[in-house]
């Protein structure tokens, strides 16, 4: 019910949502942007500024039904435009771009704990730092599944054989409906689970 919703969390946790999407999505534009294509630079995709990379309903409408719900809170935000022809080693930087978005939230996940360690404490303080912990280690595991449209995805479609990815490459027209269907069974949690808890587990 509405009236038992703990609207502080809400509220913190969709700020930190934003902000950690917003590093995600300007890592690849950056990394992009140091192997040869400038194409997200070019669009103002190189900030932290979450206007540049928020998407109505990935970034603000499906997180707050989730936590709204009590289901794991993931999100979205606009992808970042890559030209891989522009790249110096299209193949090899693809994968280098494509993984410093999810490599981003480890980052902040790494600080995070280590300000938990250093012993930030306080209400609002505590919250902000273990939501920041928990989520960016969540983002990071939900984006490296290997389903296209996801950064796991894209990874997986550059790692094989040309043949085999144009063959593969149908699944980006399903990716979200894949997405949702393992999200509404809850076969979602038993991919992410796992290796959330074990990042988790090394962090703390």
């Amino acid at each position: 019910m509405l009236s038992d919703l703990n609207v502080p969390y809400l509220i913190i946790g969709l700020l930190v949502l934003i902000v950690s999407l917003s590093v995600h999505e300007a890592a690849h534009a950056w990394s992009a942007s140091q192997l040869g294509d400038d194409t997200a630079k070019r669009l103002g995709r190189v900030t932290l500024n979450p206007v540049a990379h928020v998407d109505p309903i990935g970034t603000l409408l499906l997180p707050l039904v989730a936590m709204a719900s009590g289901a794991p809170l993931i999100g979205w935000a606009k992808p970042t435009p890559v030209n891989a022809r522009n790249l110096r080693k299209p193949r090899r930087d693809q994968i280098l771009v494509t993984a410093a978005g999810p490599v981003s939230n480890l980052v902040i996940a790494v600080v995070a704990a280590a300000a938990l360690r250093a012993g930030a404490s306080g209400e609002w303080l505590g919250m902000l730092v273990v939501e920041a912990l928990t989520l960016n280690v969540l983002l990071a595991v939900f984006n490296m599944l290997p389903l296209p449209p996801l950064d796991g995805g894209q990874i997986l479609m550059a790692l094989l054989p040309p043949r085999v990815a144009v063959r593969l490459g149908f699944l980006y027209q399903y990716g979200f409906l894949i997405l949702m269907g393992l999200l509404l069974t809850g076969a979602l949690w038993y991919l992410i689970g796992p290796p959330y808890y074990l990042i988790l587990s090394w962090l703390r």
